[in-house]
């Protein structure tokens, strides 16, 4: 330990010029919890996330207004290209953005990103053909790269005692988002129908009919890219540092001067296996969202519930209550009791036969149907995100024992952990030097962003196909679409077992 001592391991050094290093003293100085960061990263996140599922509630309404589908049966088809284009133009990017924002900071891609909510949301909700929807989604996608820089940045800002809360800050935005986005849809859609006294027919909001609730999202999205110039960066500006230090030092791995030998995250199977599995069912999720909205709105003689769009953002209210009082209260114990990949499969062997009871659930009427659909939707809500959690406990897991399994690293933590100075969430971000978090993060989020893709596609074909076949003998009308949703779980279910899922104990 003598030895150790006159090693320069623990000396920090500050450029004058880095806005990184702005931060890092910031951070030496307030060790509490960083209420104003995790504030304004809950609000940048919201702010994406709201438009992304919003459309569901009444798109089912807006592809009849385009007069596309020839039946009403064609109507799904053709909601579901419009649902995927989101999430198919950020596949195509993520890695742009990832690489964009390791290159010239995290703050430049959440203006950006903000920005592009307000123009495209805005020209969604403007739409006047079906081309037009799509080709706006798309954009709105592609153009928008927040999702994975903010958790680079989110890692960043906090310290490192606090870089747990900070990403999990992240997650509830997002959920919150997914949850709010299609009740605002539900509530704001066709607003000269539901409130003729306050917006007439001839009005702009009666020319288009879907414009309030993109609106008033964007709107939400503007406040916040004005807000985001405030925003201060993280990313570390020394290139001359990465030339001349070799020793390794607490700085080099605090900014990420000096990369630290580490495993090819390809090559990590416990990491990559947790992501395969968190991609089927991601693909199911995105199915399942695009489909429950679609089969509520439809008619009554083709199996759905007849609901209007504000009847359907009620229920997806109730949902979202539903999931924040299951995650702050109920959540935490089972984890604890079944541990992560035990729960998601119980979670998973339990969405088989909700799921199948929905054609009967069309059968219910009056209030009986009403408690039955909202308590339904929380449950499945609730087994989802209880699946989707548990992975990403597990692919944290697995980033940590990268980071252990090279002896290098080992011995640093050792060293480290005397001065208390890292925690697990800290390790967590140290997988990767600061110059490649934005990168892996962007890989990760074009895997998941192409499963989500298919998603709503195939949702809305294979409902649209369903409805046609209600004389059928087997699984009529559908029936026949909540099967293969069912399908599409036991796929996942499976996949949670050796040797395609392998857990790294923490």
């Amino acid at each position: 330990m003598g030895e150790l001592a006159k090693e320069p391991l623990l000396t920090k050094r500050y450029y004058e010029n880095c806005p990184g290093c702005k931060v890092e003293r910031l951070r030496e100085k307030h060790h509490g919890i960083p209420y104003k960061s995790l504030l304004t990263i809950w609000i940048v996140v919201l702010s994406s996330a709201l438009p992304i599922s919003s459309l569901f509630p009444f798109l089912y309404f807006m592809i009849k207004d385009f007069h596309i589908a020839k039946r009403e049966e064609d109507i799904g088809f053709y909601a579901g290209f419009v649902g995927s284009s989101y999430m198919l133009g950020r596949a195509v990017t993520s890695l742009f953005w990832g690489v964009f924002a390791d290159r010239y900071g995290r703050k430049p891609v959440i203006i950006i990103g903000t920005i592009i909510v307000v123009i495209f949301n805005t020209m969604f909700g403007l739409s006047v053909n079906f081309w037009m929807a799509i080709s706006t989604r798309f954009l709105l996608g592609s153009l928008n790269g927040v999702f994975g820089p903010i958790k680079a940045y989110a890692c960043e800002i906090c310290p490192e005692e606090h870089q747990a809360l900070g990403l999990s800050t992240i997650a509830t935005a997002w959920g919150i988002g997914l949850i709010i986005g299609p009740a605002v849809g539900g509530f704001l859609a066709q607003p000269a129908d539901k409130y003729p006294n306050i917006f007439p027919k001839e009005s702009l909001f009666g020319r288009f009919p879907y414009f309030l609730p993109c609106l008033c999202m964007s709107a939400f999205a503007l406040v916040v890219a004005v807000g985001s110039f405030w925003l201060p960066e993280t990313l570390h500006n020394h290139e001359e540092a990465k030339s001349i230090e070799e020793k390794p030092s607490l700085e080099a791995l605090e900014t990420g001067v000096t990369p630290a030998p580490s495993k090819s995250l390809i090559r990590n199977w416990p990491l990559m296996s947790s992501i395969i599995v968190y991609c089927i069912f991601s693909l199911h999720d995105m199915a399942y969202t695009e489909i429950f909205s679609l089969w509520a709105v439809s008619p009554r003689k083709l199996g759905g519930l007849s609901y209007t769009t504000d009847r359907v953002g009620s229920v997806l209210s109730v949902t979202g209550a539903g999931m924040l009082i299951f995650q702050l209260f109920i959540y935490p114990h089972i984890n604890k009791l079944f541990g992560p990949v035990l729960l998601s499969r119980i979670c998973g062997i339990l969405s088989i036969p909700l799921l199948q009871s929905y054609p009967y659930i069309a059968l219910l009427s009056g209030v009986t149907l009403t408690l039955v659909i909202n308590f339904a939707s929380i449950a499945k809500n609730a087994l989802s995100i209880t699946i989707v959690t548990g992975l990403f406990v597990m692919q944290n897991r697995a980033v940590v024992s990268m980071l252990i399994a090279d002896p290098f690293e080992f011995k640093l933590r050792k060293i480290l952990s005397l001065y208390d100075s890292l925690t697990v969430s800290g390790l967590n971000n140290h997988e990767q030097d600061q110059d490649q978090r934005g990168t892996a993060n962007g890989i990760a989020m074009t895997l998941m962003s192409f499963f989500k893709a298919i998603g709503p596609v195939t949702g809305g074909a294979l409902l649209s196909w369903a409805e046609k076949r209600q004389d059928a003998t087997f699984l009529p009308g559908s029936a026949m679409v909540f099967f293969l949703l069912n399908i599409v779980e036991v796929v996942g279910i499976v996949f949670t077992f050796k040797p395609l899922l392998v857990e790294r104990s923490s």
